[in-house]
């Protein structure tokens, strides 16, 4: 069997995938979960829903994504009840996803008791980061006890356009150096090395980083003290600004890029200093990245923003020749998979990505079936 039903969970949405191998027998996605006017009281009820509307005989396993896996799961892992209770533990980690990942875990145990269900973790992919790049410089007892360290976000996709762009490049996955750039409402930048991740943008939660949609992304830490000490914010108000009042929000107004970008194409100041800002963060990521590999075979766009803006790439790399990085003008506004010259020493691509299908396909491995 190779019918896989893959959960992708969010904090007020439920996006859902049937595949059949690499086949797409059926998808969709349910939004607004809980809010008035929504498309389902909670998430419960949300899966409730589309159980009884999806035809699944023939299930071999649902793939289930789960946010936040911290030190305690490093692959895919079939659920059990300690599987649970663990995720469980780890949702003051990522208190808006894990518990609507636990739902969907919960439901679909009651309603599918005899398929396998599937955890598969966002973080799992950031396990191989090494300690240098893991740890921050804090006391290491405080950090042990609180399990303080970066672990790392939107693991499927960097798995995924990583491997697809060692297969673009007509090379093996384990003898390919990329930099991926996941770029969208949410982004990180990560380093694969040989198929394996060595450092990547977010930390314990998704907050820092690359600019986003509304999160800050990269902020001095000591910023929090002085809103607190000397503007007597209260600590859950400056987290609110820090996660949803911040990045493109914050500088311009608009936290949709392509919005920003409308606005920075007509002159608006406020929009380009956004742009700008967005550009450099990202900019200075994939040089950090340079450096932390080496020898770099290629960089790759991906996401709802690489994937489809043309000037976010265009500025990102622009004077990066001497480093042997370049982006060909007309490749670029036609969108192709490859965007750099021919005979760049680094080839530039933009590869969609696909996470509910690296999901179905850790979960087909966490069984032991062959896809």
């Amino acid at each position: 069997m190779t019918r896989v039903l893959v959960l992708n969970s969010g904090s007020s949405s439920l996006r859902y995938r049937l595949f059949d191998g690499s086949e797409v027998l059926a998808k969709g996605l349910i939004q607004r979960i809980g809010e008035a006017g929504g498309d389902a009281a909670d998430h419960g009820a949300a899966l409730r829903r589309l159980m009884d509307e999806l035809d699944l005989s023939g299930l071999a396993a649902v793939g289930h994504r789960v946010v936040h896996g911290g030190d305690r799961f490093t692959a895919s892992t079939v659920v059990d009840d300690e599987v649970l209770a663990t995720i469980e533990e780890l949702i003051p980690l990522a208190p808006l996803h894990n518990p609507a990942a636990l739902t969907g875990l919960r439901v679909a145990r009651e309603l599918l008791p005899d398929v396998p269900q599937v955890a598969v973790f966002d973080t799992a992919f950031h396990s191989t980061i090494p300690p240098e790049g893991a740890l921050w410089a804090i006391d290491r007892d405080v950090a042990a006890k609180w399990g303080l360290r970066r672990y790392g976000f939107h693991g499927t996709s960097h798995a995924y356009v990583s491997r697809e762009t060692a297969r673009l490049l007509g090379r093996p996955a384990g003898e390919t150096n990329v930099i991926t750039l996941h770029l969208g409402n949410g982004a990180s930048a990560t380093a694969v090395r040989g198929g394996r991740s060595v450092a990547t943008s977010m930390g314990m939660t998704p907050l820092p980083g690359l600019v986003m949609g509304t999160r800050s992304g990269d902020i001095d830490p000591s910023l929090i003290f002085h809103l607190h000490r000397v503007a007597g914010l209260p600590i859950d108000e400056i987290e609110e600004m820090l996660t949803r009042r911040s990045g493109l929000l914050g500088l311009a107004g608009d936290n949709d890029l392509r919005t920003v970008q409308e606005r920075y194409e007509a002159g608006d100041p406020d929009a380009t200093l956004a742009f700008d800002v967005y550009c450099r963060r990202i900019r200075e990521y994939t040089g950090s990245y340079l450096a932390v590999l080496g020898r770099v075979d290629a960089i790759t766009f991906t996401g709802g923003v690489g994937e489809n803006s043309r000037p976010v790439r265009a500025k990102t790399l622009a004077g990066l020749e001497p480093l042997g990085i370049a982006v060909d003008p007309d490749r670029n506004e036609r969108n192709a998979t490859v965007i750099s010259p021919d005979g760049s020493p680094i080839t530039v691509c933009v590869v969609p990505t696909e996470e509910e299908l690296e999901i179905a396909s850790e979960a087909r491995k966490a069984i032991g079936s062959a896809d």
